[in-house]
């Protein structure tokens, strides 16, 4: 069976390579002959009545380009000037035609192209704010719950989080992170497509959720196996037999085991080894005996290309043609076959064709945007090899004009002539000459056009006057992936410095929390016992939203409200002191060290517990450079605080044994844990005078991160490590108490720590703009493991 398999993918590849060469001859034969240029300068003449305008009218068309950056600007302007329903109507197309290999031409097509945009137009138009909530998570999990596949999306977020954490760092995360996004969206619209209208909720909930899992399996092969070896990250060794590892798999349909792993890499190869099986195996368990073939011949094929392409060099002279663009037409076609392939769905009529064609159109025009990062990393494409070699060798197919002579084949001879698609193609090739002479600069852009210049210089100069003069040619898919991209390094920034910031406070706090003994007193045990709590791994997670909120949020200083975390800390650390002892939870390990009570007799714990609540109290009488009355405020605050801590405790120990309700749980939950988070924003609000309405939002925002916080330790305490939780995993259980998964069980309760999360995300929405930390602050409490 395996000699068989092994003989049925390389006579497979074989055949793919043998229809690429003739369609490489074709489209060879209309750039040695120039006829592509006289075809395709007629459709041009046809194309730019629609799209060169009077000198006015184009200046102010061109206006609308700076709303690029902001997208609800920009398509708020474009649905003003009437032209939002025709831009939505050639993205819709494209994307049609690209990631469903669909004709356009088709009346069925074009319904439903029709209906997508006057499904999404309103989506776009509705929101009210340049936010980056298109992409969030939080967006994201509601579009989810109107489906009802929530753990679906917990899932896939989890997944993406785990594997952006295991991208290396020569690798760049957020590129990898998108074109995971787009595999998986590129899978989720070809099983919509495929849905029909009677289909059931249940039905189209199971789709949607095999959609996903899918996309992310098959997406998971970009940046661990193709983006990994491009980045040469494995040495020659551990490429050989990565690469082994992965022929084995396509050519027997089983991934073999990894064995003792030779080389630096190990720990790596490890983790990306058991994720690329476990996606290897669920695609495969969900194929047809028939659709795994199609699934592993495709799969197949691609790989090949891609590793000829990859063992090339750009040293060596001596490539042919048809060494240089076969394998490019092969992966362009194939990777689009796999996409088709792992949902198991009916292809089209002409469907084969049209993809296999189109295919090297979308890689050229790739390529060509990135030949100067492919150039510095060494790649060989048909580009950076022409760029390198073409004074030397007048043989060699212009990759440029042989994008145009694909431009002319796909028009003429595959889609038939059709206007839709002229359009859309048109104005894709055009809007990316546009593009990447913005973004490169008009001196590098002409340096090089003077090197891939076509021999026809009127078309030439054709092209060149519409990538001058022509407009509407823009797409919502490239500004959407401006933004995506945008937002995905901003974030990235952002949390960097957060991150950076999380550390040197905590590193700070821990320097001044502990507490130093009277001179007079050479031995105290509560000051012992004190610093034991307190110099423990704790996260000092309270004291750092206090002072992230208190110096980034309301710009008080730094040194005048360090006492004010230290009095936060001093209580967090009493409560948990008191929480830990024999007679209410009877934990042993608090902060990866023995719980306080275990060291020290209990009464000292009990008075140590008493000792810091008070000397919280003692720090906060020290805010000396803000207003009495504030100070006064603050105290009161912080006593009311504490009075609610103790009966947040009290219903806690009250209710062991006990089964209590999902709102039994929340008031509970708020009293336990909201209460402290809420302090932590609360206390240098009412410093820095901040106004009741705002403070009103700001609990409303710590409610619901507390009981989110709240219901990740329930979850923690069922699935957690205990060597990172620092604590003893299951206590939950043992001391017989109500849980958010007790009562929910374990998935309801992940989707209503969600729901809270959302909930808070909406209460950040309207706080000020200098607050948006916490949105890191919100993303730690749900993915964090310990």
């Amino acid at each position: 069976m395996q000699t068989q398999r092994n003989g049925n993918v390389d006579q497979t590849y074989m055949k793919a390579e043998q229809k690429a060469a003739q369609y490489l001859q074709q489209l060879m034969e209309e750039v040695n002959n120039q006829t592509y240029a006289n075809r395709l300068a007629n459709d041009f003449h046809e194309w730019k009545k629609d799209h060169i305008h009077h000198p006015l009218k184009r200046f102010i068309s061109y206006s609308t380009k700076s709303y690029a950056k902001h997208y609800q600007g920009y398509l708020s302007q474009l649905d003003t000037s009437g032209k939002l329903e025709r831009y939505l109507e050639r993205s819709i197309a494209y994307l049609y035609m690209r990631d469903l290999g669909k004709a356009l031409n088709s009346q069925g097509t074009q319904e439903r192209i029709n209906k997508v945009v006057q499904s999404i137009k309103p989506k776009l138009l509705a929101k009210t704010s340049d936010s980056p909530e298109l992409f969030s998570m939080s967006s994201l999990y509601k579009e989810a719950q109107k489906e009802g596949i929530e753990l679906t999306m917990i899932w896939v977020m989890n997944k993406l989080k785990d594997v952006s954490a295991h991208i290396p760092e020569v690798m760049d995360a957020e590129q990898a992170k998108r074109k995971l996004i787009k595999l998986i969206a590129g899978v989720l619209m070809h099983a919509v497509e495929e849905m029909p209208e009677s289909i059931t909720n249940e039905e189209r909930k199971q789709r949607l959720d095999q959609a996903i899992r899918l996309g992310y399996c098959y997406g998971m092969t970009y940046p661990f196996i193709d983006d990994l070896l491009d980045a040469k990250v494995l040495s020659e060794e551990e490429t050989k037999q990565y690469t082994n590892n992965i022929r084995t798999a396509l050519t027997t349909g089983v991934v073999p085991d990894l064995g003792v792993w030779e080389g630096e890499n190990g720990e790596l190869i490890t983790y990306i080894h058991k994720e690329l099986r476990e996606a290897f195996e669920y695609i495969t368990s969900q194929q047809t005996a028939e659709n795994l073939t199609s699934f592993l011949e495709q799969a197949y094929v691609f790989f090949q290309a891609q590793e000829s392409d990859r063992l090339k060099s750009l040293d060596n002279k001596g490539y042919t043609n048809e060494e240089l663009y076969i394998p490019v037409i092969l992966k362009s076609a194939s990777s689009r076959f796999i996409a088709r392939s792992v949902l198991s769905t009916e292809e089209d009529e002409g469907f084969e064709e049209r993809t296999f064609f189109y295919g090297i159109y979308n890689q050229l025009s790739d390529d060509f945007s990135d030949m100067f990062d492919d150039l510095k990393n060494g790649a060989v494409t048909p580009y950076t090899y022409f760029l390198q070699h073409h004074k030397h060798r007048s043989d060699l197919l212009n990759p440029f004009e042989l994008y145009w002579a694909v431009i002319t084949y796909l028009l003429h001879d595959v889609y038939e002539k059709d206007e839709l698609t002229r359009e859309v193609i048109l104005d894709r090739a055009i809007n990316g000459l546009k593009r990447y002479k913005e973004k490169n600069g008009l001196k590098r852009y002409n340096e090089v056009m003077g090197v891939f210049a076509p021999k026809n210089s009127a078309f030439h100069q054709l092209v060149q006057n519409m990538v001058k003069k022509a407009d509407e040619v823009d797409f919502l898919d490239k500004l959407l992936r401006d933004h995506m991209l945008a937002e995905l390094k901003k974030n990235k920034q952002e949390k960097e410095e957060f991150s950076s910031t999380v550390k040197e406070v905590r590193g700070t706090l821990n320097n001044v929390l502990p507490l130093l003994k009277e001179d007079s007193i050479e031995n105290d045990p509560i000051i012992d016992a004190a610093n034991h709590s307190l110099e423990g791994d704790g996260k000092r997670l309270r004291p750092i939203i206090m002072w992230m909120v208190g110096v980034k949020g309301y710009g008080l200083d730094e040194k005048e409200i360090f006492p004010l975390l230290k009095s936060l800390e001093y209580m967090h650390t009493a409560s948990l002191i008191f929480d830990d002892l024999p007679s209410q939870d009877n934990a042993s390990y608090r902060r990866g060290r023995p719980t306080l009570h275990r060291i020290h007799p209990i009464a000292t714990a009990e008075l140590t517990g008493l000792f810091l609540t008070q000397r919280a109290i003692k720090e906060q009488t020290s805010l000396q450079a803000f207003k009495p009355e504030k100070v006064v405020e603050v105290i009161r605050y912080s006593a009311k605080l504490t009075e609610e801590m103790c009966k947040g405790q009290e219903m806690d120990l009250s209710s062991r044994g006990e089964a209590l309700s999902l709102q039994q749980l929340n008031e509970l939950c708020y009293f336990k844990t909201g209460l402290a988070f809420e302090a932590a924003l609360v206390m240098p609000a009412i410093l820095a005078n901040v106004g009741e309405a705002e403070i009103t939002r700001l609990k409303a925002f710590a409610y619901h991160a507390g009981i989110a916080f709240q219901i990740k330790d329930d979850l923690l305490d069922v699935e957690g490590d205990e060597t990172k939780l620092g604590k003893s995993a299951g206590m939950d259980e043992e001391n017989n108490s109500s849980t958010f998964v007790t009562v929910l069980g374990i998935n309801e309760a992940k989707k209503e720590m969600w729901q809270h999360y959302c909930k808070a995300m909406e209460e950040l929405e309207n706080l000020p703009p200098q607050l948006r930390f916490l949105t890191f602050l919100l993303n730690y409490m749900i993915h964090r493991d310990y």
